[in-house]
């Protein structure tokens, strides 16, 4: 006697399908929350006031980068990791070299590269020598014997009567700085790998429709 079993549907069809089924709706769905995440980061990175360029440096990568899987994963970085933990630690900073941070004050003007200009390059630029003026109350500074010119930056004085020269302060000298908790990325963080399992049923729901 020869018996032969058959099922009808198929289980292993049934079964492989649902896995293809699976892990569209895992891929799908971290594709989505990783997405969620970037946007909501460099929304509060704007938001915070910090400009576009810093928001645009939060990337997003998916793996796998084609195709499908039950172990798909999403990594949303900043391509500026220690501006962007900086505003969300708000670290205390300190001078390297223990002695004083130079703080740039508007008669100083900018750096050549964009950025806070230092003492040693505003001597350089400007020609003149800074002098130390010590204060027991409120921060020391960095003054200069010069003019103003329109943009209100100290230059050389080129009179010979003196007129127009003032002592301008170009740096303010403090011992520290405690930059201010300006993000909290970690909140979006956790609402993103929050909305994980709600999106993979939706996602696996919406497959089968």
């Amino acid at each position: 006697m020869k018996l032969k079993i058959a099922f009808d549907p198929d289980i292993v069809a049934l079964m492989q399908a649902e896995i293809a089924a699976g892990e569209k709706a895992v891929s799908a769905a971290m594709r989505e929350a990783g997405g969620g995440l970037k946007s909501a980061w460099r929304a509060q990175i704007t938001g915070a006031g910090l400009g576009t360029r810093l928001g645009n440096s939060i990337r997003l990568a998916s793996f796998p980068k084609s195709g499908d899987s039950l172990n798909a994963a999403a990594l949303v970085w900043s391509k500026a990791p220690m501006i962007i933990n900086a505003h969300d630690t708000g670290p205390l900073i300190r001078s390297k070299n223990g002695f004083w941070l130079a703080i740039p004050l508007p008669a100083a003007g900018k750096s050549l590269r964009g950025g806070r200009i230092t003492p040693g390059e505003w001597e350089r630029r400007r020609g003149l020598r800074l002098r130390f003026v010590y204060r027991r109350t409120g921060p020391s500074l960095l003054v200069a014997e010069g003019r103003l010119n329109t943009k209100g930056q100290a230059v050389v004085s080129s009179s010979k009567t003196g007129r127009g020269k003032v002592t301008a302060p170009i740096f303010l000298l403090v011992p520290q700085v405690k930059l201010p908790k300006r993000l909290d990325l970690n909140r979006d963080a956790e609402r993103a790998f929050d909305s994980v399992p709600g999106l993979i049923v939706a996602k696996w729901v919406e497959g089968r429709l």
